[in-house]
């Protein structure tokens, strides 16, 4: 496992934990609760389970031909979680003052967001193949450590 990875797969535990303790304090102060559902969703949704899909998919999907794509990891883990921490910050505060920043900052979050889910799709798009290319690639990759 690549260290961006685990890094995602640690960083959707912890967004787990923060959406737990958030639903807590909603049923301490319920009146929080109009401002910051959606961001809950968010945290919930994208941190913790598109966080844990991207890192376990990264780490177990099969990669053609040994490919590595660590950058791709990188721009993923990154897009997503800078993205999703705009959010957290700037979401609840355009919902409470509607001020043209706020609604800028959490409009950002979400290209942030697309561009993660965008990252992750282009880089899964080149380990979905066929069992064949799977031979092909063995049989040429063998037939190189013979030479």
């Amino acid at each position: 496992m690549s260290r961006f990875q685990a890094a995602l797969v640690r960083a959707s535990l912890l967004w787990l934990v923060a959406t737990a303790l958030l639903g807590v304090v909603f049923q301490v102060w319920p009146g929080v609760a109009g401002l910051w559902r959606t961001t809950h969703v968010h945290m919930g949704v994208l941190g913790f389970f598109l966080s844990m899909v991207t890192g376990v998919a990264y780490w177990m999907m099969p990669r053609p031909g040994g490919l590595r794509q660590e950058g791709w990891e990188a721009v993923t883990f990154t897009l997503l979680h800078g993205g999703l921490l705009l959010r957290v910050i700037a979401e609840p505060q355009w919902r409470r003052t509607f001020a043209p920043a706020w609604q800028w900052a959490s409009t950002t979050s979400g290209m942030l967001l697309l561009a993660a889910v965008l990252s992750f799709a282009i880089a899964m798009h080149a380990r979905v193949v066929n069992a064949d290319t799977l031979r092909r690639l063995r049989v040429r990759r063998e037939g190189a450590a013979k030479r």
